[in-house]
Formats: C-alpha cells, sequence, structure tokens
C-alpha cells in the first residue's frame, strides 16, 4: 500500500509539472506574429527574402496557426513540415 501511495503521488507530481512547464516549452519556439526576420533566418530552409514576405504578410494577416505559413510565396508544405515543431502562434499583447 506504501508503494502505491508513493506511485501516485510521484505521477500527480509529473502532470503537475507537466502544466507548469508547459509555457516554457512554447517559449523556446518562435512565434509567427512576433518574430524578427533574423529569427525567422534561422529555421531551416528560410533565407532572408523569404523571411521578410513572412513579416510582410503577418502586417496583412496575424497568424492565428501554424499552417497559415504556406500561403507566403516561398513556403510550401514540405519546408513547413521540416519546421513545424520550431514554430508557435501565440497571440501578441496589444499596446
Amino acid at each position: 500500500m506504501k508503494s502505491l501511495n508513493r506511485y501516485l503521488v510521484f505521477f500527480t507530481l509529473l502532470v503537475s509539472l507537466g502544466f507548469f512547464y508547459q509555457p516554457l516549452y512554447a517559449a523556446g519556439k518562435i512565434n509567427l506574429n512576433t518574430a524578427t526576420v533574423g529569427q525567422l533566418t534561422e529555421l531551416k530552409g528560410i533565407g532572408e527574402k523569404t523571411a521578410q514576405k513572412i513579416v510582410e504578410y503577418r502586417k496583412k494577416h496575424k497568424f492565428s496557426s501554424v499552417d497559415e505559413l504556406v500561403n507566403v510565396k516561398g513556403v510550401g508544405e514540405k519546408t513547413l513540415a521540416k519546421i513545424r515543431d520550431q514554430l508557435v502562434v501565440a497571440e501578441t499583447k496589444k499596446k
């Protein structure tokens, strides 16, 4: 019975930490709604011209999902598949 209680405590702690660290995990990703040209060029397959197109697209159309990146000329499905795990779309704070 003691080992079952320890297991439950450990499991509860593990689940709690998972929820706590979720924002930190997202923090390591590049936010399409706030990324600079320099940050975007760090992505494999995204050069300076394409990064600039992403920023220009964002000025007219705020990203609501990572999938929208294929709407930018120069970014196709294959490129998106390579970099998807490095991207996030998060709300931007209004000033």
